[in-house]
């Protein structure tokens, strides 16, 4: 879903500081990870800089796709506001682990 360069470059560039237990050349194999991540731990600029690269119709699909332990529960919440996926008190509950 993300195709356009300068998103690829912001991800590399971010992947390079938000995930420090992977070589950024498998990071950016997994973009949504990536910006996972940056929503969920960034700063203030890094999280102006990937909006502005990616989009925000590339963050819902973030949010939307997320799996569990992408997101703690604070940034769930800011993110589904920000976002318009939900109304206040109407946030959908993380993503968890199924354990057959």
């Amino acid at each position: 879903m993300l195709n356009d360069s300068k998103g690829l470059r912001e991800i590399e560039r971010l992947a390079q500081k938000y995930i420090w237990w992977k070589p950024v050349s498998e990071s950016v194999k997994i973009p949504e990870l990536v910006a996972a991540q940056v929503m969920n731990l960034g700063d203030y600029d890094d999280i102006c800089r990937l909006s502005e690269a990616v989009g925000e119709d590339y963050l819902r699909h973030v949010v939307e796709h997320a799996e569990a332990g992408m997101f703690d529960a604070r940034s769930w919440h800011y993110w589904h506001y920000r976002l318009g996926l939900a109304e206040p008190d109407k946030v959908p509950p993380l993503p968890s682990r199924v354990i057959p």
